[in-house]
């Protein structure tokens, strides 16, 4: 269950005119996606959904959740100025009604789950991608403590069980070709939440 603290954390961080993490996609997403053939794409803890409404505006057919209701109404506004079209949903991912292989890509995309969840919702995500779809993962590594420690700008969890590492994505994505796994230092400048250098983990797998 989504405690309440969570929840308000989100749902404060979205209520802002401003868009916390920017309106432009972020750009190891926008890489990856552009390689792809369109078709049906996932985005897990998808906030004020600029990813979601850039993969529209490319041709893909779009679900997003969150549990920030503030999180949706931004998307839906960000999706309107855009003119396309996002499938939003609020809630955790155990209530909403996703079919089992319903999707060709899900991207994770700085979806920082609590720790003690993480690994099981990973779990749970995958049942949802088809058989050679893939899955696109940017988000802080275990190393960006270091980071956020000297430039709280920069962003992202200060406790260590909440980063990821290698081996936790190995451990959680078993069944899939790794296309690109790779722990690396990128410059962020994403709203205004996400500004400085970070270490993150960049994952591109495809499901066998």
């Amino acid at each position: 269950m989504t405690n309440n603290k969570w929840l308000d954390r989100w749902d404060e961080r979205y209520s802002n005119d401003e868009f916390a993490y920017g309106t432009q996609p972020n750009n190891y997403l926008k890489d990856q996606l552009q390689k792809l053939e369109t078709g049906s794409i996932l985005f897990p803890a998808e906030g004020e959904g600029r990813n979601a409404v850039f993969a529209a505006q490319l041709g893909w057919n779009v679900s997003a959740f969150d549990i920030s209701t503030e999180g949706k109404n931004k998307a839906l506004l960000l999706a309107e100025n855009n003119n396309v079209k996002i499938d939003y949903q609020v809630g955790e991912l155990q209530s909403l009604n996703f079919k089992k292989e319903q999707f060709d890509v899900i991207a994770l995309i700085y979806a920082h789950f609590p720790a003690d969840i993480k690994s099981s919702l990973h779990t749970m995500l995958e049942q949802y991608l088809r058989k050679d779809g893939f899955i696109i993962f940017e988000a802080f590594s275990k190393k960006h403590l270091e980071f956020v420690l000297k430039n709280e700008k920069v962003g992202g969890p200060k406790d260590i069980e909440s980063l990821f590492s290698i081996d936790e994505i190995k451990s959680d994505f078993p069944d899939y070709d790794i296309i690109e796994l790779v722990e690396t230092e990128i410059e962020l400048s994403e709203g205004v939440f996400h500004n400085g250098t970070a270490s993150v983990i960049r994952f591109l797998g495809k499901k066998k």
